[in-house]
């Protein structure tokens, strides 16, 4: 039945930086139930990351780990053409960072999701997708990759053994092919929280992600998105949380779903 499905929320969090500040993490933590953590190339540092693990440990959300290229400048966003070894180790490097960190706090790292330019680029292409995936494995095996349904990265995960969860966007449009919108088109970011609900429930409980052209193409999502460094996150966070909840969507921690707990 839809309503007995269970999804997890999560959010890109952790990307502040020294004296710079970006979005509001400790208002947005209560609302999701996996956190995705910048782990210092694209956004965030040490202290930052050590602050957020801790947050989402007092909130009992489960940490993963977002590695990006390295481009603080450009925000990750950037596309970077790096060779297959270069992607491997800046993966191992951002994954074991966080995990050392969260050691501090007692907790640990149970998911990897790469961000901007590295994930977009890693969607289509299979050299990099595969890199990503050696990477983790080589890190822990029991890591879930978290990506995009259909793609690159889900063909090297289920290539490497890698447990994986299919993420939808709560907050991003789509394009006819599946996959985002470019963020250089001024629609590609849902800034209203009913739309974005709306979304969120179409995805979890219809199984479909509406394009942009009015299409529905059908989807079986694990996890679903909101970027916390967006204006409206909080506010798309929190209405998309009340919406799945009312649709009868049950919202767990990753690790929770793919055990079955």
């Amino acid at each position: 039945m839809a309503g007995m499905r269970a999804i997890a929320i999560n959010c890109d969090l952790g990307e502040s930086f020294g004296t710079w500040r970006k979005g509001d993490d400790a208002a947005i933590m209560p609302l999701i139930d996996s956190a995705n953590i910048a782990c210092g190339f694209h956004a965030g540092d040490p202290s930052v990351m050590a602050e957020t693990v801790a947050l989402a440990a007092r909130h009992g959300v489960s940490i993963g780990a977002h590695p990006g290229f390295p481009d603080l400048q450009g925000f990750g966003r950037r596309p970077m053409r790096l060779s297959a070894r270069e992607i491997e180790a800046i993966i191992a490097y951002q994954v074991g960072a966080l995990m050392g960190v969260a050691a501090l706090h007692g907790a640990r790292v149970t998911h990897v999701k790469t961000h901007g330019a590295l994930h977009n680029m890693a969607v289509v292409d299979e050299e990099m997708a595969r890199a990503i995936c050696r990477a983790i494995r080589a890190v822990d095996p029991g890591l879930i990759h978290v990506g995009l349904a259909g793609s690159a990265l889900q063909r090297a995960s289920e290539e490497a053994g890698l447990p994986f969860a299919v993420e939808g966007y709560i907050d991003r449009m789509y394009d006819e092919d599946g996959k985002l919108t470019a963020r250089s088109n001024p629609d590609a970011v849902h800034h209203d929280p009913a739309r974005a609900a709306a979304q969120a429930v179409a995805m979890a409980r219809d199984g479909v992600i509406i394009t942009r052209q009015g299409a529905r193409l059908p989807v079986r999502v694990d996890t679903l998105c909101v970027h916390g460094d967006e204006p409206t996150a909080v506010a798309v966070a929190r209405a998309a949380r009340q919406a799945l909840k009312e649709a009868g969507i049950t919202l767990r921690p990753l690790p929770q779903l793919r055990s079955g707990a």
